[in-house]
């Protein structure tokens, strides 16, 4: 029996620059998950073989795996590895699909941006004072790295790339519906 192919497969090429440059930095960003391993591996050799506990390890994998734990959200959208109904969307014509698509966009485009002000308010508390002073907000350990302040700066950076990724798009899917065709 021959191997037919998925009749959306396509769609799991970067549809843009965006997507192609997010993918690149996404994977050059997994290798941290690496340093995370290292790092924590330290930890127990030096908590447990030389009875020396680190004050830093902790928070700074949980700070790195956090972040890589964001960006994954834009890496999944570029490579269109993101949640769908796919009982429904695989039973469906490659027009329908570009039509939920179009759903699926304009509704992530207006949380996208509903998130990017929210995570905007968070990220100018954790940064400035109430009355405007450059203030970094740390996480009140014995280390007391601004981890907290630079983590809501990363998902608020992050829900503005989502949001031009989402208009990226749905100029791609306007594209494809006009031209009738299977882009």
């Amino acid at each position: 029996m021959q191997d037919v192919p998925n009749s959306h497969e396509h769609d799991e090429a970067p549809k843009n620059r965006l997507d192609r440059w997010i993918i690149k930095i996404s994977h050059a960003l997994s290798l941290l998950f690496i340093f995370t391993v290292f790092i924590s591996f330290y930890e127990v050799l030096m908590r447990y073989v030389f009875d020396a506990p680190t004050t830093w390890v902790h928070e700074t994998a949980s700070f790195v795996g956090g972040s890589l734990f964001v960006i994954g959200g834009i890496y999944a959208f570029a490579t269109d590895k993101h949640v769908r109904v796919v009982l429904i969307y695989d039973a469906v014509s490659a027009k329908t699909r570009r039509v939920l698509n179009m759903v699926h966009h304009i509704v992530g485009l207006a949380f996208s941006l509903m998130m990017a002000w929210a995570s905007y308010t968070m990220t100018k508390t954790a940064w400035f004072t109430p009355w405007g002073e450059f203030r970094l907000e740390t996480s009140g350990s014995y280390f007391n790295p601004p981890y907290p302040a630079l983590l809501k700066a990363l998902i608020f950076i992050i829900f503005c790339i989502l949001s031009v990724q989402f208009i990226l798009h749905i100029i791609y899917e306007i594209k494809s519906l006009r031209s009738n065709k299977d882009v």
